[in-house]
């Protein structure tokens, strides 16, 4: 199977915004038994939950013992894990039946105390009855799956407490935007703008058999549909939803190596080398939900 990606506006019309997330949960099915077997998620023991994590989140978050916690979107519950093990009540959602039974199951096998839930984010409230969360933290890889950010921050809302805590952790639209172009100096990967950073023109339509972890291809559904969203779109999405934004960061780390160029950081992460100019990899945003 060869690789396709339709850029906004090419080809011919796209599915309906349900239709097009109904692939999603299907593709992101057929990925699941590939990330449970990669090294790139670690399951084996090779990584711990804390790993994807940088030093400021945690700070970010402050004292999480005791509280409820909501992972949203949470695939495997590789981050999920680290709440519990800060002394959270923790529950995780996600829209893959695959994956949420992947992480029931390795939850229980480490003995870890969090309940996963599935269902898609847009059914969340529905899905979650009357419960309701000090904390709700979702990204790295979240976003670019909703078509609407009005609609999701609204639920994002209602799902906190009053006083509670929404935390976002996400790749940062300029990543997003960039790709590998020719370098006249093999020594060194140039970075090219190849995609759109702000929103307007639809999704792209992405049509892989492999997925973004190390292992075979993907056997199924091998189509996706991702959205963009600037900066000012996903803070505006979360102040129309009556929450206060308090702290935005933005940071040249990354989990993984996604270029070739990226070398290991201080605390195990990937940044571009010194050579390259510092730009914003990953961001954060924390907002509070006032107390009534």
């Amino acid at each position: 199977m060869t690789t396709e990606t339709s850029e906004p506006g090419a080809g011919a019309p796209l599915p309906r915004a349900e239709e097009m997330i109904r692939a999603n949960q299907a593709n992101w099915d057929a990925r699941t038994p590939v990330h449970v077997a990669s090294a790139f998620y670690g399951l084996d023991g090779s990584r711990t939950a804390e790993d994807w994590f940088a030093p400021f989140e945690w700070a970010d978050l402050g004292e999480l013992a005791g509280r409820d916690v909501l992972h949203l979107q949470c695939h495997l519950g590789t981050e999920t894990a680290a709440f519990a093990g800060r002394g959270a009540r923790t529950v995780g959602l996600d829209f893959s039946a695959v994956a949420v039974e992947e992480a029931r199951r390795l939850a229980a096998e480490a003995g870890r105390p969090v309940e996963f839930v599935r269902s898609d984010v847009h059914r969340a409230v529905e899905a979650l009855g009357d419960r309701r969360f000090d904390v709700v933290y979702t990204g790295k890889g979240a976003l670019c799956y909703l078509p609407d950010l009005t609609v999701w921050a609204d639920i994002v809302s209602a799902l906190l407490r009053p006083g509670g805590t929404f935390y976002l952790v996400e790749f940062h639209p300029l990543l997003d935007s960039l790709g590998p172009g020719p370098s006249p100096d093999p020594e060194r990967q140039e970075l090219r703008l190849h995609h759109d950073y702000l929103a307007g023109r639809g999704p792209i339509k992405n049509d892989n058999p492999y997925t973004y972890t190390d292992g075979p291809p993907v056997q199924g559904a091998t189509t996706c549909y991702e959205w963009r969203h600037g900066l000012g779109e996903v803070i505006s999405a979360v102040v129309g939803a009556g929450l206060a934004v308090d702290l935005v960061r933005e940071t040249e780390l990354l989990p993984w190596k996604r270029f070739d160029a990226m070398e290991p950081a201080e605390n195990g992460w990937w940044r571009l080398p010194p050579s390259e100019p510092i730009i914003p990899m990953l961001y954060a945003l924390r907002a509070r939900k006032p107390a009534a």
